[in-house]
């Protein structure tokens, strides 16, 4: 870059860290809040402001994805709003209700968020899967050519710390990862304190180690010159071996601190004393805090530099707060400029009161910062959000088996799938965590093949070593295989369910996990949802069925994930016909994109579309016969459905999800013969059920009189002395609420406590979810009796 083009880098870095401490500011201190402080990071912004200057205004190209440092999000709105992308009305609202948000976001900012951060290190591992995701793309013949951008991470060093980023790494290093730059803002402090002596070493070595360049900028220009002086080499031997507490206390404490302590310990009444008194203690200070990472000659630079694919990392050093007078201070990472520390921050920005929001206030003359920014690459017009076409669904693939899981069902399904030559099969891609046999993926595997940029042989095959499957890597394969991180797998899945709006090809993705292990990856699953990723979740086996592997192998919480976790529609079916239905439903869910008005017969927003989980079994149920008729497909999808309705007088109702049915199923013949009118409800999902309802009723609190939910539509007939037993393998809590809906007098049966080993009848029983069970649980019903009068047996 020419000198010229620094300059007006500079004024825009000023302009952009002074708007990021004025927003923090404002919040905080001006605008009327609540009991609790707004918080902001100050400190953390200003380490980043240089770093970002330099991406976004220089080295970053329009097809350039970034995750920002949560910590950063000032930092990041004001550049945004300098471009026009951002509004003053959020900016004054920032951390308030509708404002710019404490953590840049996908769903909730209206500036250009490309991944959402917050959860400390999701957004800088996503960014390495959306790499894979770009190849992955870019070996589809109906892909349209672009042209291959680089996935960007800004990372704080203490956000190193999360595990997730190391797992990362591992499956980065497996898929031959590229395209992906991580940028460490290296400022040696984390919320608590300094971090240790020696991490940067530390760093550099495992990144080597998983084959990623490593860049480390650490020296800024005045600091370059200052060590070309005599007596240089003496002040670039004590600055690198300065401990990182004492760096920022002298930081904090200034110029004269500065001076003090290099005449102290290097002093030679020579050369380097000479190169230490020709600065004033201003510029000794600006010396010294002139780090790599607050370097815009430095930053502009090294990034111009890469000239290769290669994951690369770039270890910054940084100086937390740093151009504020919280800088260097161990305290600061919440703390705030006081109401006379922004004053004089604002006096030496040379900010007039009553100019604090103005694009360029920073600025005496702003024109040729105008020019500059109009012709910024990364903001070039043209959508940076694409879109892609809606896949067209070809209708439910019913099976014949007359004994099946709905595990084995979904294996089937899909195989099915992967013989017909569809756009639908083409989109599809799967993963798994190191599960892809034994969660049933293997017959899809087989036939579409495993994904790698290279191809790669199956040894086992050309070396004729009988197998079932065939595991040949291609540039054609339509499944990533993973190892076991469960992260990882929800990461995949959150990029690949973005490819649509980052890349403008549509996927739909498919992953698979044994079920109790949803809850190992469950952050990174709340983080691919709240960025409105799109894909299918299958979680099995489930439940206690793998009852011989014991309890670390037993799910009883994910129904009530299902039911919680928003941006997932969570399904739990039974039978064949139910899952093939909920399948072709949900390709065509993952793709919608509609306005959130909600559908006023069972008041669900599902024309906003969202991901899908299936909670399925391996357990081999015997199907029923044949069903079919639009009204049993809706009631599958809304939820539930009367597999047995309910007669006039009926007092008792069975309510059973997933695949406990033939329990509940038999113990309704064996109650038929003395409680004629005995119904039994079949849920194909609680999380619709009660979604609906309690939609409803906040429709009907606006004076929707009419508004109901699907679940009350179904127990609108029974009478009121009726009692729900309702049975699930899961926690019962997933379906203890069923009794709120009309009032009935609910006993919730289902799994509390870890399984043993063992049948699965041995466990049934042993919970009393077994036929006989729920026999004597009804058995010990009388009309109006108390729930704490009955004597469940165990």
């Amino acid at each position: 870059m020419t000198s010229t083009d620094i300059a007006i880098l500079k004024s825009i870095e000023k302009q952009v860290l002074w708007l990021a401490c004025w927003m923090i500011h404002n919040a905080n201190h001006l605008r009327e809040k609540g009991e609790v402080k707004v918080g902001g990071h100050q400190a953390s912004s200003a380490s980043m402001a240089s770093i970002l200057t330099a991406l976004y205004f220089h080295a970053l190209r329009p097809e350039d994805r970034v995750a920002v440092k949560p910590h950063a999000s000032p930092v990041f709105h004001a550049i945004q709003y300098l471009m026009g992308n951002q509004t003053r009305e959020k900016l004054e609202n920032f951390r308030g209700f509708g404002g710019a948000q404490s953590y840049p976001s996908r769903t909730k900012d209206i500036d250009d968020v490309d991944f959402s951060t917050g959860s400390v290190g999701l957004g800088v591992a996503v960014t390495a899967f959306a790499s894979m995701v770009q190849d992955y793309i870019a070996a589809r013949p109906w892909a349209q050519k672009r042209p291959l951008g680089r996935m960007i991470a800004l990372v704080g060093d203490a956000e190193l710390d999360e595990g997730n980023v190391y797992e990362c790494l591992q499956e980065g290093w497996k898929h031959d990862l590229r395209n992906a730059w991580w940028v460490i803002d290296y400022n040696r402090q984390s919320l608590d304190g300094v971090v240790r002596e020696g991490l940067w070493q530390r760093i550099e070595a495992i990144f080597k180690a998983f084959g990623w360049d490593v860049v480390i900028v650490k020296y800024g220009a005045l600091q370059n010159a200052a060590f070309a002086e005599p007596g240089g080499a003496r002040l670039k031997d004590w600055i690198d071996a300065c401990p990182n507490q004492l760096y920022a206390a002298l930081t904090f404490q200034g110029g004269a601190a500065w001076r003090r302590r290099l005449l102290d310990e290097i002093g030679d009444q020579g050369d380097v004393t000479a190169l230490i008194e020709r600065r004033s203690d201003a510029e000794l200070a600006e010396l010294m805090n002139n780090l790599g990472g607050h370097c815009l000659e430095a930053l502009t630079d090294v990034f111009d530099s890469i000239d290769h694919d290669r994951p690369t990392v770039f270890l910054a050093y940084t100086i937390k707060g740093w151009g504020t007078p919280l800088a260097g201070h161990k305290d600061n990472h919440a703390g705030l400029m006081t109401t006379n520390q922004m004053a004089e921050f604002q006096s030496a920005m040379q900010v007039a009161p009553g100019t604090e929001w103005d694009l360029f206030s920073t600025m005496a003359d702003s024109s040729d910062a105008r020019a500059f920014l109009s012709r910024v690459p990364f903001f070039e017009p043209g959508p940076r959000r694409f879109k892609a076409e809606r896949i067209a669904t070809e209708g439910p693939v019913l099976l014949e088996d007359r004994v099946l899981s709905t595990q084995a069902g979904f294996g089937k399904i899909l195989d099915a799938l992967a013989k017909t030559d569809t756009a639908l099969a083409d989109r599809i891609v799967t993963t798994a965590p190191d599960v892809t046999v034994s969660t049933n993926l293997g017959p899809w595997v087989n036939r579409r093949g495993l994904f790698a940029r290279d191809a790669r042989a199956d040894t086992f095959r050309d070396e004729r070593v009988p197998s079932a499957q065939k595991w040949h890597f291609s540039p054609e394969g339509q499944h990533i295989e993973l190892g076991i991180a469960e992260m990882n797998l929800f990461l995949l899945l959150a990029a690949a369910g973005l490819s649509h709006s980052l890349f403008g090809e549509r996927l739909l993705p498919i992953g698979t996990v044994y079920d109790p292990f949803i809850c190992r990856g469950l952050d990174a699953l709340n983080y691919a949802c709240y960025q409105d990723a799109r894909f299918m979740i299958v979680g099995t086996p489930s439940g206690i069925t793998l009852s011989p592997e014991g309890g670390a192998h037993q799910s009883i919480a994910t129904p009530l994930i299902g039911i919680s976790q928003d941006g997932l529609a969570s399904f739990e079916p039974a039978f064949l016909d139910e899952l093939a239905i909920i399948m072709d439903w949900s390709f065509d869910y993952m793709q919608r994109d509609g306005d959130g008005q909600p559908d006023e017969r069972t008041w669900l927003r599902d024309e906003t579309g969202g991901s899908v989980y299936l909670r399925l079994t391996t357990r081999p149920l015997e199907q029923p016969a044949p069903r079919g008729g639009p009204a049993f497909r809706q009631g599958v999808i809304d939820g539930g459905y009367w597999l047995k309705p309910p007669g006039p007088n009926a007092d008792v109702v069975l309510v059973y999800q997933g695949c406990i049915a033939p329990e509940v199923i038999a113990a309704a013949g064996l109650l038929g013969e003395s409680r004629r009118d005995i119904g039994v409800l079949a849920v194909t999902s609680a999380d619709r059920l009660n979604a609906g309802w309690t939609a409803a009723q906040r429709a009907r609190r606006r004076g929707v009189s009419r508004a109901s939910g699907h679940v009350e539509t179904l127990l609108a007939g029974l009478p009121s002395h009726c009692t729900l037993v309702i049975v699930t393998d899961g926690h019962p809590a997933a379906l203890a609420w069923l009794g709120a809906v009309r009032g009935h007098r609910t006993i919730p049966l289902g799994v509390e406590h870890f399984g043993q080993t063992g049948t699965v009848q041995d466990l049934y029983r042993h919970y009393g979810i077994d036929k006989a069970g729920i026999v004597r649980t009804v058995s010990g019903l009388t009309r109006g009796a108390a729930v704490s009068e009955l004597l469940l047996c165990p």
